[in-house]
C-alpha cells in the first residue's frame, strides 16, 4: 500500500503527542513481547495492543523473567502506560457446548490473564465465542459462568490478576457466534459474578458488519444511545477502529484501512471527537507489511480527524 497524501514514517513519529485518544495498531511481537513497543514506536503510537502468546496455538512457555523485564521497560521509555492491550487467542470459546473445549478454553484464559499481570497489560480483550448450534441463551449462560472460574477468588494468582480485565469484543454476527447484539454482551455482564472485572471492545468493523449504522450523526447518536442503554458506556473500555470490505449489517468479519471501505470516514471521525471516549485506547487492526508503512498510513488519517467538527454540536 503506497504512502499518500504526504505522509511518512517521520510524518508519523512526529504527530505523536498530537491530541486526541490514544491511537495506536496490533504490532507482532515476533522476536520478543519487547519489539512490539519498538514497532509501535516507529509509527509515533500512543496504545499498543498484542498477542501474549501464539493467538493459535492453546500452549506456551512461561513468560521468562528478562523478557518481562524487557517489555515493561520498554512501555515505560515509549510512555504506552495504562494503552496497553492484548488480544486472546483465537482458539478459546468459552460458549461452546463441547465440555472439553470450555475446560481448555477456562485454562488457556487463565493463563493469558496470568501472563498480562506479569506484563502490567490492563486489559485482554475476548471473542464471547459461538454457541455450537446450542441456541444464544445456553451460550451467553456458559459464557457467564465460564469467565466466574476464571476470576474466581482461589483461582492461580488471582491476586495478581485483579490488575487485569476482560473486555468481550462486539462481532459481526457470522455464524453462530455470540457479541454481535448489544444486549448479549449486557446478559454476560450482568449475569457474571465477575462483572466488575469485565467490560466491553467496541470494534467498527463488526458493529458495522453487525447491522449498526455509524455513518451519519443520527446514526452514531442512535447506535450510542442504544449502547448505553444496554451495556452502559462506561463500560466501553477501548476501541477497535477498523473499516468494513463488506457492508451494513453483511455479517461478514473482514476489515480494510480506514475510510476505504463500507463505513468510510464519518464514522471515525464522529467517534475521535467525542469527548466520553478521550481517554479510551484506540487501536488498529487493519493489514500491513513489515514496514509498517499502512499503520502510518492509517494512524495518519485518523490523526487528521480529530479536532475536525461540521458542526459546534458534540456528536
Amino acid at each position: 500500500m503506497a504512502l499518500r497524501d504526504g505522509l511518512s514514517l517521520g510524518h508519523a513519529r512526529a504527530d505523536r503527542r498530537a491530541p486526541g485518544p490514544p491511537l495506536g495498531a496490533h504490532m507482532s511481537i515476533a522476536g520478543g513481547l519487547h519489539r512490539a513497543v519498538g514497532r509501535a514506536a516507529a509509527v509515533g503510537a500512543t496504545a499498543l495492543q498484542i498477542f501474549v502468546k501464539s493467538a493459535r496455538q492453546w500452549g506456551a512457555a512461561p513468560l521468562a523473567r528478562d523478557g518481562v523485564l524487557a517489555f515493561r521497560a520498554a512501555v515505560e521509555a515509549a510512555g504506552l502506560g495504562r494503552h496497553l492491550m492484548a488480544h486472546a487467542c483465537y482458539l478459546i470459546n468459552l460458549a461452546s457446548a463441547r465440555s472439553e473445549l470450555r475446560r481448555k478454553s477456562v485454562e488457556a484464559l487463565e493463563i493469558e490473564i496470568d501472563r498480562c499481570a506479569q506484563l502490567g497489560v490492563p486489559y485482554l480483550v475476548l471473542h464471547p465465542g459461538s454457541h455450537d448450534g446450542s441456541g444464544t441463551e445456553a451460550g451467553l449462560e456458559r459464557v457467564a459462568r465460564g469467565l466466574e472460574r476464571v476470576f474466581r477468588p482461589t483461582a492461580r494468582s488471582a491476586a495478581a490478576r485483579r490488575s487485569v480485565s476482560v473486555l468481550l469484543e462486539t462481532t459481526a454476527g457470522q455464524g453462530r457466534a455470540l457479541g454481535s447484539s448489544f444486549d448479549e454482551l449486557a446478559w454476560v455482564l450482568d449475569h457474571a459474578a465477575s462483572a466488575g472485572r469485565l467490560g466491553v471492545c467496541f470494534d467498527t468493523c463488526h458493529a458495522f458488519a453487525a447491522g449498526h449504522e455509524l455513518r451519519d450523526r443520527r446514526s452514531y447518536r442512535a447506535t450510542f444511545e442504544e449502547l448505553d442503554r444496554s451495556v452502559g458506556l462506561a463500560r466501553v473500555r477501548a476501541f477497535h477502529l477498523n473499516d468494513s470490505v463488506h457492508g451494513l449489517g453483511s455479517r461478514r468479519d473482514r476489515h480494510e484501512h480506514i475510510g476505504r471501505g463500507k463505513l468510510g470516514l464519518e464514522a471515525f471521525r464522529l467517534i475521535l471527537n467525542d469527548p466520553r471516549f478521550g481517554d479510551r485506547p484506540m487501536v488498529l487492526e487493519t493489514p500491513k507489511g513489515e514496514d509498517l508503512a499502512e499503520d502510518a498510513l492509517n494512524l495518519g488519517v485518523l490523526r487528521a480527524m480529530i479536532g475536525w467538527r461540521r458542526s459546534r454540536r458534540s456528536p
